[in-house]
């Protein structure tokens, strides 16, 4: 269900928005639902059952990786792409990143060990 509706908010978020709540979305709904729907696509990607995972590779891993990759990219593509952005957006999308980057990073080292 997670999963579901987190692509259903990055397709057609004011579409979910109105289904939900019954209002229509307006100004900074869109971006902000996208970014629920990135989180729920994580929580998604963390309920996923695995049969052999690997250390590295752990629910909480896979969703930290999925959601910081996800809005890095997502925040990036607004102030590139869409050229809307506040003070804290590029912080932001720095931040997401570096996390991002860290959490492949950890994954490469631990699987280097094994």
């Amino acid at each position: 269900m997670e999963f579901g509706t987190g692509i259903a908010l990055l397709v057609d978020p004011a579409r979910v928005v109105s289904l939900l709540l019954g209002a229509e979305s307006s100004g900074a709904v869109t971006p902000v639902a996208r970014c629920f729907g990135i989180g729920l696509l994580a929580l998604g990607v963390a309920c996923w059952p695995r049969h052999h995972p690997v250390a590295s590779d752990s629910p909480a891993f896979r969703a930290m990786l999925v959601y910081n990759a996800g809005i890095a990219l997502y925040l990036g593509w607004l102030g590139a792409g869409a050229h809307v952005g506040g003070v804290l957006l590029w912080p932001a999308v720095a931040l997401h990143a570096a996390v991002a980057f860290l959490l492949v990073r950890a994954a490469r080292g631990a699987r280097t060990l094994s």
